[in-house]
């Protein structure tokens, strides 16, 4: 029997309709991430975009900052794009609101303005080229922006995946941590997907190693 991945996204606010239907289309099963049981047999967990306060307290009334702790604790990848990225963060300027503190970034929300200063921008991605046909391993990535937060600072561990012209960190990985300060899930392409669901299955090769299900 072929084991199937499922992957979460955690659906208190946000564009969480727009991960689960990329996911769809790429054959995985999406789990809408609601209360502290959906997240027990996750393979990998995406935390959307939308509004950060909002999102982090809602995990909090609903019993889920405890639950995605462990997740990440235990390797299993985690995906925040946005809002996400903030959530995830470790520091964000000292604005009151939960944080899951597991991505050593520091990360300033609303960098670029409001709702009226979003823009979308062609990033070159290296990383990509792993999910990327032959003839489009260096094909840039169309990143959209609304009321986009940015990196302003890594800390050890951390991997800058994509920068805007001016050097401004976007994008980052640490480990089986993926954070993103745009949002792949409106465009169609698929790639940012893809590359989490690699390492998503990564994750699971080594559980399957080491003898785990």
């Amino acid at each position: 029997m072929v084991a199937v991945t499922t992957v979460g996204v955690l659906a208190l606010q946000g564009d969480f309709r727009e991960h689960v239907e990329v996911l769809g289309r790429l054959g995985v099963e999406a789990r809408e991430v609601r209360q502290s049981g959906d997240v027990e047999g996750l393979d990998g967990l995406i935390i959307p975009g939308g509004e950060s306060t909002t999102i982090g307290r809602l995990a909090v009334t609903y019993g889920l900052v405890a639950p995605i702790r462990r997740l990440i604790a235990a390797g299993h990848p985690v995906w925040g794009t946005c809002a996400g990225l903030i959530f995830l963060a470790r520091d964000i300027g000292g604005y009151d609101q939960p944080l899951l503190g597991a991505l050593n970034v520091v990360v300033e929300r609303n960098a670029f303005g409001r709702q009226v200063d979003s823009f979308e921008i062609d990033l070159p991605v290296p990383a990509l080229a792993d999910v990327s046909p032959p003839d489009e391993a260096q094909r840039p990535f169309r990143a959209v922006f609304i009321r986009a937060p940015v990196v302003k600072a890594v800390g050890p561990g951390v991997d800058v995946l994509a920068r805007l012209p001016d050097g401004t960190v976007v994008a980052v990985r640490q480990d089986h941590i993926l954070g993103t300060a745009f949002h792949p899930e409106l465009t169609d392409d698929t790639r940012f997907h893809r590359y989490f669901l690699r390492m998503v299955q990564a994750r699971k090769g080594e559980r399957r190693a080491h003898g785990g299900p």
